[in-house]
């Protein structure tokens, strides 16, 4: 890249304010009207869309209002909690370890984790009743990046439950977790897993020897100039945080508390679905993953270590929440481009989150597109039609 194109990037996402600016105008457009429509109907309250090739922003569009109540306005400095599109970025982070050479994705979890050993199975279940026994082997890193370890995120009867009472730390909820029995063998089946990806963090927190939040600003957000990607935000954040809304009696309402606290209780930082961030922000990140884990003469994940988040690592096993789905290392991986995915090409990686917002990122395209909205009550967001819409209009 050119260093005039590099200073254009940086310029596109650095220095817009209240407005957006298009840098594609046919693409915009195409955009901007679909996601109009939704807001016109009711769907949602707005949104910020943002679409990139790795250069330069293609396209980034605000429709509708962040706080309708306030008559507050979406624009680029908008601030959304992503949920569980911070999956992928805990996987990052692991990535990185790996290439230190201080972990492996095959460690067995128990390596780090001493409460993992002696982690049992459910044989059983009759009732109230489970039969218990040892698990064919036991759960890997690998198992926890895929979400084929079992591990569930429910307790179940007579299970030790994680008391939200005393500020619980990262550390007391894997220690709870590592207490139930898993679901099924290790590796044989797919079972999205928040557990999981939240003891993929504190693993980050073992082998780093600093808390998982402080490793992620310091190895990712502060390095690609991310300073609204935060699990944390500050008065200044939350004012400019978007109201979440769900949808009843034909009519948008605003969820209590929606731009604090995203599992209600959890003060630790969750690296199954805590982060809040921007478009400008995510942008950054993805303009790094497009271009294979190294921007601007810094290499953040090696070659290695970016082929094997971005390969499908789960072979037949059915995946996802939409058809024609498998999983990378914490990526959701596009195996046969189906329905929602229709528009992205084989291969495409991405996740999204809990209210509505998704980040694809289409190498082959050479393009990644970033849905930002608030809605509570979707069936699955990961099939909704706002999704679909934006993703035909960001990569016809």
């Amino acid at each position: 890249m050119t260093l005039r194109r590099q200073i254009g990037f940086f310029l596109t996402l650095g220095s817009i304010s209240s407005a957006c600016l298009a840098q594609d105008t046919a693409l915009s457009t195409r955009i901007r009207e679909r996601m109009q429509g939704f807001v016109d109907r009711g769907e949602i309250a707005g949104s910020v869309t943002l679409v990139g090739d790795g250069d330069k922003v293609l396209s980034l569009e605000c429709v509708g209002s962040r706080d309708r109540e306030a008559k507050g306005l979406m624009t680029p400095e908008t601030i959304f909690r992503i949920a569980s599109m911070t999956k992928p970025i805990t996987g990052l982070g692991i990535m990185m370890l790996v290439d230190e050479g201080k972990l492996s994705v095959d460690d067995l979890v128990e390596v780090h984790l001493p409460e993992f050993k002696g982690l049992q199975l459910v044989a059983e279940r009759s009732g109230d009743v489970l039969t218990l026994k040892p698990p064919a082997r036991p759960i890997t890193l690998r198992d926890l990046l895929t979400h084929t370890s079992g591990l569930p995120d429910a307790s179940p009867p007579g299970s030790p439950t994680l008391d939200l009472k005393n500020n619980p730390t990262l550390a007391d909820a894997v220690k709870v977790f590592a207490k139930r029995p898993i679901s099924f063998e290790p590796g044989s089946r797919w079972a999205y897993s928040n557990a999981g990806m939240a003891t993929l963090g504190r693993i980050i927190e073992v082998v780093s020897d600093r808390p998982y939040d402080v490793f992620l600003k310091e190895r990712l957000f502060d390095p690609l100039g991310m300073p609204d990607t935060t699990f944390f935000p500050s008065p200044e954040q939350i004012r400019r945080t978007a109201v979440t809304y769900d949808r009843k009696d034909g009519k948008l309402v605003p969820v209590a508390s929606s731009k604090i606290a995203p599992v209600p209780g959890v003060r630790y930082p969750n690296p199954a679905g805590g982060l809040y961030s921007t478009a400008p922000d995510l942008a950054k990140l993805y303009r790094m993953v497009i271009a294979g884990g190294t921007v601007d003469g810094r290499r953040y994940v090696s070659e290695a270590s970016f082929a094997a988040m971005t390969r499908l690592q789960t072979g037949a096993i059915k995946t996802g929440f939409t058809d024609g789905m498998g999983y990378g290392l914490a990526f959701g991986f596009v195996r046969t481009p189906t329905g929602v995915t229709e528009a992205l090409s084989p291969g495409s990686i991405g996740h999204g989150g809990a209210w509505g917002t998704q980040a694809w990122i289409d190498r082959k395209k050479g393009r990644f597109a970033v849905l930002l909205i608030q809605r509570s009550g979707l069936p699955n967001g990961d099939a909704s039609e706002m999704r679909r819409e934006f993703q035909g209009a960001a990569f016809e």
